[in-house]
């Protein structure tokens, strides 16, 4: 008796490790990253590799591991129940139920997927080969049960075959970028450089140009002494060059160019002829996307596109340097004459001119200001208050206070921007 005793308790005990076995396995293999083991089978674990190809057919790896996992705790009570109502008769089956549900709920789940949640990767490498087997083994039993799943999900309107991911892979790095972040694994300056890449997926060449208010432009008329002394005020080693009327260029003028003109005239400027040392102008529509524009200008090796509307008006430009500021951030260098066009105040407001990108707001200060129907942040402010405003007037909308400060024509030039003490959703003039 006290040996059938004895092999009872340890089969008991070897069911309990078999069902800590699957609870962790499942916890691990579905907590695992992918993106984790794909690096790691990259590196060449084999482990790895079997851990995707499992967690590649979840549903047939979850059937399996809850198959297991059941047979082995309904045997491992059946086992308690007989031993139990053998030494105290009747209540041995109500004994036995309190006892193993608090063995297999510690022991077998718990406890394991504690363990499982806090090393998935671990967990998952180390019960790869054994679960790989597991899920052959069971595989028949686990298609039949997956048939009739879905035959009843479908009696409910459930079809789980039409299911699709709503997130995109973008959306899903962008949220598991924030996610690092929040969590205080990944610092701002990383969250941003990895968001400005994923970003880029949906801008155009429109949203990061230069406007054509705000290009420095030089007309190919005037005299070869007021161009040089305009290209050296300017700071810029590439502008572009008009004539008779500034949507017709007719060319880009290097400095290099026009120095090494100088020096072959002794310094002479007026013996330059401007027209002939322009390189050819290259002009690129404002709807190009981002990361087509960046690959056009690792092909053609150039640095320098006008931006035209479809009707071929000059609408600004756009740089290779354009298209680094929106992953690293803004590139500053001796000759930038502004920092950022956003002055900080005593009071915790902001003057900010009316021409900056909102994007670039974001990225410095943290904030959450839509960019999707305005770039800059005076187009934002008139977007929202459905009117050109004017010097005076004030307007609240996602939780700022924007003050127009300056105005030239019907261009706002310069903002107020305060953080409100409460969320205003709604715009509001004053």
């Amino acid at each position: 008796m006290s040996l059938d005793l004895g092999f009872t308790i340890a089969a008991i005990l070897f069911l309990l490790v078999l069902s800590a076995f699957f609870s962790g396995s499942e916890t691990g293999l579905t907590a695992v990253s992918r993106a984790r083991l794909t690096e790691l089978e990259r590196r060449g674990s084999a482990r790895a590799t079997m851990a995707l190809a499992l967690t590649a057919t979840r549903e047939r790896l979850i059937g399996a591991l809850l198959l297991g996992n059941n047979v082995v705790n309904i045997s491992a009570s059946a086992l308690a129940t007989v031993a139990l109502v053998r030494i105290f008769g009747d209540s041995g089956a109500f004994v036995a139920t309190i006892a193993m549900t608090a063995l297999v709920l510690i022991f077998g789940e718990v406890l394991p997927k504690t363990y499982a949640i806090a090393y998935p990767d671990r967990v998952a490498l180390a019960g790869a080969p054994i679960i790989r087997v597991l899920v052959a083994v069971f595989g028949p039993v686990v298609m039949l049960v997956e048939y009739i799943v879905k035959k009843v999900l479908r009696v409910f309107g459930v079809d789980i075959g039409n299911a699709e991911n709503v997130l995109s892979a973008h959306e899903e790095l962008r949220g598991a970028i924030d996610l690092h972040h929040k969590e205080g694994t990944v610092v701002k300056n990383d969250r941003d450089m990895l968001g400005g890449i994923l970003a880029m997926q949906d801008l155009e060449v429109s949203d990061i140009m230069v406007h054509r208010t705000r290009m420095t432009m030089i007309d190919g008329g005037d005299d070869p002494r007021d161009i040089v002394a305009m290209v050296l005020k300017s700071g810029h080693t590439r502008i572009p060059v008009w004539k008779e009327t500034p949507d017709n260029i007719i060319g880009v003028l290097h400095a290099k160019n026009l120095f090494a003109a100088l020096q072959k005239h002794n310094g002479d400027a007026s013996k330059v002829d401007i027209e002939e040392i322009l390189s050819t102008p290259w002009f690129v529509p404002d709807t190009r996307a981002i990361p087509d524009q960046l690959n056009a200008f690792l092909r053609k090796k150039s640095h320098f596109a006008i931006v035209v509307d479809e009707y071929g008006e000059v609408q600004g430009l756009v740089t290779l340097e354009d298209i680094i500021e929106e992953i690293v951030g803004d590139i500053k260098d001796e000759h930038d004459a502004v920092a950022m066009g956003v002055r900080p105040k005593p009071d915790g407001s902001y003057l900010v001119d009316g021409s900056v990108p909102i994007r670039d707001l974001n990225r410095a200060f943290d904030w959450n200001l839509p960019d999707e129907e305005a770039n800059t942040l005076a187009g934002l402010v008139i977007h929202e208050a459905r009117m050109i405003p004017e010097v005076g007037q004030a307007f609240s909308f996602h939780g700022f206070r924007f003050e127009i400060l300056k105005k030239r024509k019907h261009q706002v030039t310069a903002i107020r921007v305060s953080a409100l003490k409460r969320d205003g959703d709604e715009a509001s003039g004053g």
